[in-house]
């Protein structure tokens, strides 16, 4: 796996949000639902797409996701304007200007691998603060 780091701006996804405790799969499910109302949010997108699955604590206290990365919060989304609004069902998060390590997922172990290589490299894994914007009509 190839991790690149990336220094970016503060930048802002609309997904679709979800939790650890809807199940295992609930990550693909949010994707499949993302993908199937793209059109809704297609219009909100400048430039290529850049798609982005976040990840926070379960008490939106952005530490990593709990017992083993096996409780928390998930958004399925792409990159949009930091003044877009989310429509109705979609959920908005806002995460900082930082140093991010930025890897493919292309396979079921891709998580566990990025985690390694970051130990590798002597990196580990933190949570920013997120601000999250409930969904609503523009």
């Amino acid at each position: 796996m190839i991790l690149r780091r990336e220094i970016l701006p503060a930048f802002a996804v609309i997904g679709m949000e979800g939790s650890t405790q809807e199940g295992e799969g609930f990550v693909a499910r949010l994707w499949t639902k993302a993908n199937a109302r793209f059109d809704e949010i297609a219009p909100l997108i400048s430039g290529t797409p850049r798609l982005w699955g976040l990840m926070t604590g379960p008490n939106r206290d952005f530490m990593p996701w709990e017992d083993g990365f096996s409780r928390g919060l998930y958004l399925a989304g792409v990159e949009v304007p930091l003044d877009a609004l989310p429509p109705e069902g979609w959920a908005k998060w806002i995460s900082p200007a930082y140093e991010y390590a930025v890897c493919p997922m292309d396979s079921p172990d891709s998580f566990a691998q990025a985690l390694a290589d970051l130990a590798k490299e002597g990196l580990t894994l933190v949570y920013l603060p997120i601000r999250r914007l409930s969904g609503r009509r523009a």
